[in-house]
């Protein structure tokens, strides 16, 4: 089951791609975009990364971390990072912990890894502020952009 919005996020630490630690104490403060895809390589993954990349200045600018997490192993997320020229952290989630703790895998019995395209805004205290459970890679990042401007303002 996915965490609720206005409900704390599932806490996690992870290591990178990189091997660096990824924690969501240590991101507190500043707001994070965890986003959820299927697989590293594919077409739609390599376009919603490469957006996510493009849109990285406006997130800092808005002091938004983000980190992608998918269930390939961490040779094949440094593959994806390299390839896609990423600068962002992606955590190679293959025991599916993080997968399970944000309720994104798929299949009947959570093996076959994530299930769909899932994102996740975590506010700067670690409060859910919203959950986009079906993503078009193509303009998502403007998406997460336009709700984290408009999450803001609101406070």
């Amino acid at each position: 089951m996915s965490p609720q919005v206005g409900q704390p996020a599932p806490a996690f630490t992870a290591r990178s791609d990189d091997g660096q630690p990824v924690s969501l104490d240590a991101l507190r403060g500043g707001w994070v975009v965890l986003y959820f895809y299927p697989r590293a390589g594919t077409p739609g993954c390599s376009i919603e990364a490469q957006r996510f990349e493009a849109a990285l200045p406006e997130f800092s600018r808005l002091n938004a971390a983000v980190v992608g997490v998918s269930t390939d192993t961490e040779a094949r997320q440094a593959k994806f990072r390299d390839s896609c020229g990423l600068s962002f952290p992606l955590i190679p989630d293959g025991d599916r912990t993080l997968a399970r703790a944000y309720g994104v895998l798929g299949g009947l019995t959570g093996l076959l890894g994530v299930s769909a395209r899932q994102t996740f805004l975590i506010d700067p205290r670690g409060v859910l502020a919203h959950h986009w459970k079906s993503v078009n890679p193509n303009g998502h990042a403007a998406e997460v952009l336009r709700e984290l401007e408009r999450q803001q303002a609101s406070r």
